[in-house]
């Protein structure tokens, strides 16, 4: 693989690399994810859709892509901009390399860049669009980039949402609790805790109607994390209010942003987001600190909330809202992926938490 690439950004700053995966041209948008490992769950992680991923951490590939870790049915980032992608793995479980990985995917990637370098360009900047090309001079990348659309203008929810309801594995018994999942962008990871507590659960498409989760007479409903911009779902924010008092709702990531604008609150775009597995969140009402696995690049204004919801967590590195609580209704939400994936399980207990309010104890 020495096929020359480059990353141009929205900027006009360009980086020269090697080419790897798919030898495809991509654009999208540029973000950065701190965590030191789980390559494979951040390539598949629907959150991501639309952008390009730069890992922080300079050695990827190193044990290679097993059959066990996949966080969705298929690869979700436009583009994987690496320090280093290693060409000869070692792991046990090993079935091949990321580079075999992405070309099957029919997703680029290129290695042999100054990671830290883009890092410090978003955090100083903020993300912006870019583009992976190895057809392209910079020149003719900068106008395709002129011309893309915004990231912000897509609904990508849409285009990574299961398309029709399906049951997750067999429950545990037949009086296992029964979780209706909105899938705006889920996590396999959320499935499987869900799954190894106890709960029977089924999955439905995000443009599902209030009336068709009730029809599933489940016990709770959970709001999975997606991608995108939480303005545009509308359809989405309009279902969980008609549910909201129905039954009992877990809210995660996105799906905590859909909870603060179905009681009328305002969202807004990070300068760069927060993507890693090692971001301090302070729960209020215990004072502990929690370090947690978090992707999304917007963030609930806590000026806009209503008095029903209370602010039950916050980012220490920020101030930005990580948590909510209606003060009557058994609803409640995080910011963060209590699913990991990659990242510390530290934050499994909150469903725990949701099974309590499900049997109608919290």
């Amino acid at each position: 693989m020495t096929k020359k690439a480059i990353l141009m950004l929205a900027d006009g700053t360009v980086y020269e690399g090697i080419s790897f995966g798919a030898e495809v041209d991509a654009t999208g948008e540029v973000v950065f994810n701190t965590s030191m490992a789980g390559y494979q769950e951040m390539l598949t992680d629907p959150s991501y859709a639309g952008q390009i991923v730069v890992p922080t951490y300079p050695l990827i590939g190193n044990y290679g892509i097993n059959d066990d870790d996949f966080e969705s049915r298929r690869i979700q980032v436009r583009g994987f901009a690496v320090r280093e992608e290693c060409l000869q793995p070692s792991h046990y479980m090993n079935s091949q390399t990321v580079h075999r990985y992405l070309a099957g995917g029919g997703v680029p990637g290129i290695c042999g860049l100054d990671t830290r370098a883009i890092t410090r360009k978003l955090r100083s900047a903020g993300v912006m669009m870019g583009m992976i090309t190895t057809t392209l001079s910079a020149e003719q990348a900068l106008e395709q980039l002129r011309q893309a659309p915004d990231y912000g203008s897509i609904d990508f929810v849409r285009e990574v949402s299961t398309e029709k309801p399906y049951q997750w594995q067999p429950p545990a018994s037949s009086e296992a609790l029964h979780v209706a999942a909105l899938d705006c962008g889920l996590k396999y990871n959320i499935l499987r805790i869900l799954r190894r507590l106890g709960c029977a659960v089924t999955v439905v498409p995000c443009t599902a109607s209030a009336g068709d989760i009730l029809a599933l007479d489940p016990d709770g409903i959970l709001l999975s994390p997606g991608p995108g911009d939480p303005e545009l779902l509308d359809y989405a924010v309009g279902t969980v209010r008609q549910l909201a008092g129905r039954r009992p709702i877990m809210g995660i990531c996105l799906g905590s942003q859909l909870i603060a604008r179905a009681f009328g609150a305002d969202t807004f775009k990070l300068k760069f987001g927060h993507r890693g597995g090692n971001h301090p969140v302070k729960e209020l009402a215990t004072g502990k600190v929690h370090i947690t696995a978090q992707n999304h690049g917007y963030a609930v204004d806590p000026a806009t909330l209503s008095d029903d919801l209370e602010i039950t967590h916050v980012n220490l590195n920020d101030g930005t809202v990580e948590g909510l609580r209606h003060r009557e209704l058994p609803i409640f939400s995080i910011q963060y992926h209590s699913e990991a994936s990659p990242g510390p399980l530290d934050s499994v207990y909150l469903f725990e938490q949701f099974m309590g309010m499900m049997r109608g104890k919290g």
